[in-house]
C-alpha cells in the first residue's frame, strides 16, 4: 500500500509537469542591478528570486546577463529608443526584461530636517517590441537611514510590485500576440516620413508640416519625485488634413513622461505636410527634452 501511494504521487507530479509544460510556455526573463550600490543588487535579487517562484517564467542566469548588457555597452540608462531596447534584449537572449536604479539619499529641505529616502525605480521592457511596459517607483523617507532601507526592502519582499510586473508581462505578452494576428495578411497604405531636415525636404519639393501652435507637456509630479530629466521622441502621423493621427512612442522616460508627452500631442493641429502645393500626409518625429526644475 505504501508502494502504491508513493507511486501515485510520482504520477501526479509527473502529470502535473507535463501538463504545466504542454499549457504554458515559460517567459524567459532578465533582471539587470538596479545600480552598483548593494541596495540596487538586493532589490534585483529580490525580484529574481520572486518571478522563480512563477513556473511561467524563465530567470535568465544575472552573470550572463550582465555579461550582455556590458558587452552592447550598455551603462544603465532608463531612458531608450525603441531600437536600442531592443538590442539590449536581443544581447541578454530574453523575451522581457528588468532594469532600474536603486539608492539610499540624504536629504535636507526648508520645511524638514536632514532625513534619507530609499526608493527602487523599476521599469519592465518588452525586448520583442522595446517598448516600456509598465514602471514604478516605490519611495519610504526616515529620519533613521537604515529604517528607510528597512521600509523599502519590506515592500518590495512584500510582492506587491512583482506582482504588478507580473501582470504587466502577461498583459504585453497577450496584446503582442494579438497585435502579430492583425498584422499578418493586413496591407495598410504607406505614410511618408518625413526628411530628415527642412533643406532636404524642399529638395524634393515638400513642405514639412508645423504646428499651428507648439505646445509644451506639462512635467509631471511623479517624474518631479523622481528627478526625472529625459528625452522622449514621439513618431506622428500627420493626416492630409493635418489632424494628428496615430502616436508611436520612439523613445521612452517612464515617470509619466510618456503619457504626458502623448496628450499634448494629441492636442495638436498642424499645416499639413505639402508636395508641389498639394497637401499629403506624412509620418513626423517630434522631441521633447525634460529637465527637472530649478527651483
Amino acid at each position: 500500500m505504501r508502494r502504491f501511494f508513493l507511486v501515485f504521487g510520482v504520477f501526479i507530479v509527473l502529470f502535473s509537469s507535463l501538463r504545466a509544460q504542454a499549457g504554458h510556455r515559460q517567459i524567459s526573463v532578465s533582471v539587470l542591478d538596479f545600480g552598483d550600490t548593494s541596495l540596487g543588487k538586493s532589490a534585483a535579487e529580490q525580484f529574481r528570486i520572486d518571478f522563480r517562484t512563477k513556473g511561467e517564467f524563465l530567470v535568465l542566469d544575472s552573470e550572463l546577463s550582465r555579461a550582455a548588457a556590458k558587452g552592447i555597452g550598455y551603462s544603465g540608462s532608463l531612458n531608450m529608443s525603441l531600437g536600442e531596447a531592443r538590442d539590449l534584449g536581443a544581447a541578454m537572449a530574453s523575451e522581457f526584461y528588468l532594469i532600474g536604479d536603486a539608492q539610499t539619499l540624504r536629504r535636507s529641505s526648508s520645511q524638514s530636517p536632514i532625513y534619507y529616502e530609499s526608493y527602487c525605480s523599476v521599469f519592465v521592457v518588452s525586448a520583442r517590441t522595446g517598448r516600456l511596459v509598465f514602471w514604478d517607483r516605490p519611495s519610504f523617507k526616515n529620519k533613521n537611514e537604515r529604517a528607510a532601507v528597512e521600509d523599502l526592502t519590506g515592500y518590495l519582499a512584500g510582492h506587491d510590485t512583482t506582482q504588478q510586473c507580473l501582470r504587466a508581462i502577461r498583459r504585453a505578452e497577450e496584446n503582442e500576440s494579438s497585435e502579430r494576428a492583425i498584422v499578418v495578411g493586413i496591407s495598410e497604405p504607406l505614410i511618408e516620413e518625413a526628411p530628415d531636415d527642412e533643406k532636404n525636404a524642399a529638395e524634393q519639393g515638400l513642405r514639412l508640416p508645423r504646428p499651428y501652435r507648439r505646445l509644451r507637456p506639462e512635467y509631471p509630479e511623479s517624474a518631479a519625485r523622481a528627478e526625472a530629466e529625459a528625452t522622449v521622441d514621439v513618431v506622428v502621423d500627420v493626416g492630409s488634413d493635418g489632424e494628428v493621427g496615430q502616436i508611436q512612442i520612439d523613445r521612452w522616460a517612464g515617470f509619466g513622461l510618456d503619457e504626458a508627452t502623448v496628450a499634448t500631442v494629441r492636442q495638436m493641429h498642424f499645416f499639413p505636410a505639402m508636395r508641389n502645393g498639394v497637401p499629403i500626409p506624412m509620418r513626423v518625429l517630434l522631441r521633447y527634452n525634460f529637465r527637472k526644475s530649478s527651483k
